[in-house]
């Protein structure tokens, strides 16, 4: 008698489909500022407020996500570095692989901030904000060098959890990483801890990031009810501004790169990764282009083991487009709105933050995480962003970004690669996104 054969697993009957879903994070803008005209028009107050309860509500169940997502993968990201075989040989491609991200990171928010500085990108709404944002943004804008380096490391572990200092966060996570890696197995456990926990935060924000549609339109709802049809002309300013930054990384940073440092002809180079790339604009996603920029990354030269641990860390990590070009120009999108005049020492911090909490993004729909993360690095209110009809183009330049790296630094060559505000935080307590106005401020 045979033996009874397992029923096959049932598919889930509400599966993600990442075309379905942009069609209706980009209908939901439409109905979104219908309704919200409507509501403004009648002055329908229950209405104004459902949308911009709607929207808060989106807002924060990302952003309560943010620094255990950040703490995590860092942690994780750094023990990846084992899958090189450790030692010396780990050290120097992780090391090189972490410079390349940063040098691109550091230019694609470069080319972010001059775009929104000469666009003057929310010039002309001139929206109040709270007297809390003010006070927490003029702080940070008062600190000096000092401050922008002893704000890095917090007086409590916990209390830089607690009152959401992203980039005390990201300090602390860098350390407890390195720790992690050198004692080895004997720090196994926590490394396991971590990663069930990054894979399980990166579920939840998976299921956040499902609502999508829901709360744009409850955000860009609540905008045009709020401030009118003068809120679209500069949206449509700063999105004509993303599409041009992630354009010059995508088609003159990244060909420059490919010809002066890693010698490989941008025209073969383009060609072997267009798959990737269409992939990626369709879905909307980094993550689920992953495969597929593996098996480009191989296909162009780089060793398989250096693919492994190189295309899945620059997937959850490294975006040129929703971590670099797109949170810089936001911030100053909101600065702009607000009236608020940036200085030296925030421009540095959204640096800061792009070349080093990016990991924020995480690899699913995340443009929307990394503003939260941004924005509450400045001391900002979590602006109710509507822009996930761009997402295409930004996550379009991320894979791009992970493949080119490896052209640039892959193992198999000889040299292993080529070319290889804040303010005392004690200030900032009234800053912080859970404390502070939703929705383009209250």
């Amino acid at each position: 008698m045979s033996e009874a054969q397992p029923a096959p697993a049932r598919r889930s009957r509400f599966r993600f489909n990442p075309k379905i879903f942009a069609v209706a994070v980009l209908a939901s803008l439409f109905v979104g500022a219908l309704v919200g005209w409507i509501a403004g028009r009648t002055d329908a107050r229950w209405l104004i407020t459902t949308l911009d309860t709607v929207g808060s509500t989106f807002t924060n169940l990302l952003t309560f996500m943010v620094l255990p997502l950040i703490f995590t993968a860092i942690v994780v990201g750094i023990d990846s570095l084992r899958s090189l075989g450790g030692g010396r040989t780990a050290a120097r491609l992780g090391g090189k692989t972490a410079l390349w991200f940063a040098v691109t990171s550091l230019i694609a928010v470069s080319i972010g901030l001059l775009i929104g500085i000469v666009s003057r990108a929310g010039q002309g709404l001139d929206v109040s904000p709270t007297r809390d944002n003010v006070t927490a943004v003029d702080d940070m804008s008062s600190g000096s060098w000092l401050d922008l380096i002893t704000g890095l490391v917090p007086e409590n572990l916990f209390k830089a959890f607690s009152e959401g200092e992203t980039l005390q966060v990201v300090f602390i996570s860098l350390i407890v990483g390195a720790a992690a890696y050198s004692l080895g197995d004997k720090a196994k456990p926590f490394v396991d801890f971590n990663r069930s926990a990054f894979e399980i935060i990166q579920r939840v924000l998976g299921w956040i990031i499902r609502l999508a549609p829901l709360g744009i339109l409850g955000l860009i709802g609540n905008a045009v009810a709020s401030y009118g049809n003068r809120f679209l002309g500069p949206l449509f300013v700063f999105a004509a501004a993303v599409f041009l930054g992630c354009a010059l990384v995508l088609f003159v940073v990244y060909p420059l790169l490919l010809r002066f440092v890693a010698k490989v002809s941008p025209t073969k180079y383009f060609g072997k990764s267009w798959t990737a790339l269409q992939f990626a604009f369709a879905s909307g996603s980094s993550g689920a282009t992953l495969p597929l920029t593996r098996q480009t990354t191989v296909n162009l030269g780089a060793k398989p083991a250096y693919a492994n641990f190189a295309v899945p860390l620059g997937t959850t990590t490294k975006m040129d487009g929703c971590a670099s070009v797109y949170p810089a120009l936001a911030a100053i999108f909101i600065a702009n709105m607000f009236g608020i005049q940036l200085g030296v020492v925030q421009y540095l911090t959204i640096i800061f933050v792009a070349v080093f909490g990016a990991i924020a993004t995480a690899g699913v729909t995340g443009w929307f995480t990394m503003l939260t993360l941004t924005v509450g690095a400045l001391g900002f209110p979590p602006l109710g962003d509507r822009h996930r009809h761009r997402d295409r183009l930004r996550h379009r330049s991320d894979p791009e970004h992970d493949a080119d790296h490896d052209q640039r630094g892959r193992p198999d060559r000889r040299s292993a690669h080529r070319g290889a505000g804040r303010g005392d935080p004690r200030r900032r307590a009234a800053g912080h996104p859970e404390r502070s106005a939703t929705a383009l401020g209250r």
